[in-house]
């Protein structure tokens, strides 16, 4: 599914536009990118968590040369499936 089938989904779901729905997700997307920018979880009730892992640096090689380099440490996103979302898929 792609965002314009998602907000399709959305907008005949909560039986509002399509624009509606669009700004709706928007947000959405908007508030977990804050939330995890800060450092922060966002917690969905049934559906799961967001979070922000960390990546140690570390060294790695280039493929094409095989000489080593060294890749810096990251902060990237995770997400943890909730309870009810695993059920729903078995």
């Amino acid at each position: 599914m792609n965002k314009s089938e998602m907000i399709d989904q959305i907008a005949k779901s909560a039986d509002i536009s399509k624009a509606a729905a669009g700004r709706a997700l928007d947000a959405t997307v908007t508030a977990i990118k804050t939330a995890m920018k800060k450092g922060g979880m966002v917690t969905l009730v049934g559906f799961g968590t967001f979070y922000v892992g960390k990546r140690a640096a570390r060294n790695g090689r280039n493929p094409r040369t095989g000489a080593s380099i060294k890749i810096k440490a990251a902060r990237v996103p995770k997400f943890r499936a909730g309870k009810a979302l695993k059920d729903a898929l078995n």
